[in-house]
């Protein structure tokens, strides 16, 4: 089981492939914050729900200066695929291999009805411009997550 991140964190460093088979780095970020979030499989009912959420919220963090990079363990055929269905305006990175999920603590053991399971841990790790943890999120819904790290961040209209 890898160890979550605390805020404080230096964010580990990676270069995933996005849905375009481009070579997507933290690094290329640096100056901006990031919200680097952590879901099991690209086309699936919730994590399809999270991508639309973050999608629809995408001018407003960018407006305040965050970009979004959503990271599953699928190929980049796969992510294009759902970014095309779905519409979709975040980057979508792959780690097939999880060692980015595994660097992160989104990957592990987990509770699915009721079995401890291994897989992804759906999550979310806010990064400031500095590449430093601002706030780990484990364990999170897909549905009203986008809408309450929005409230949490202090970017929500009432």
């Amino acid at each position: 089981m890898s160890a979550r991140l605390e805020p404080g964190d230096t964010a580990p460093a990676f270069t995933l492939p996005d849905a375009d088979g481009k070579e997507v780095s933290l690094a290329d970020h640096r100056g901006r914050k990031v919200i680097v979030y952590f879901y099991p499989a690209a086309l699936t009912p919730g994590c399809t729900k999270q991508a639309c959420d973050f999608t629809d919220n995408l001018e407003l963090l960018a407006g305040q200066g965050y970009d979004v990079i959503g990271v599953s363990p699928d190929k980049p055929e796969k992510l294009a695929k759902f970014r095309e269905q779905e519409s979709l305006k975040v980057t979508l990175v792959g780690d097939p291999g999880k060692e980015t999920m595994e660097a992160y603590g989104a990957f592990g053991e987990k509770k699915l009805y009721g079995k401890t399971v291994t897989g992804v841990i759906r999550s979310t790790v806010v990064l400031d411009e500095e590449g430093r943890v601002e706030r780990a999120l484990y364990n999170v819904k897909a549905t009203g997550h986008v809408a309450k790290l929005l409230r949490d961040l202090g970017l929500a209209s009432e």
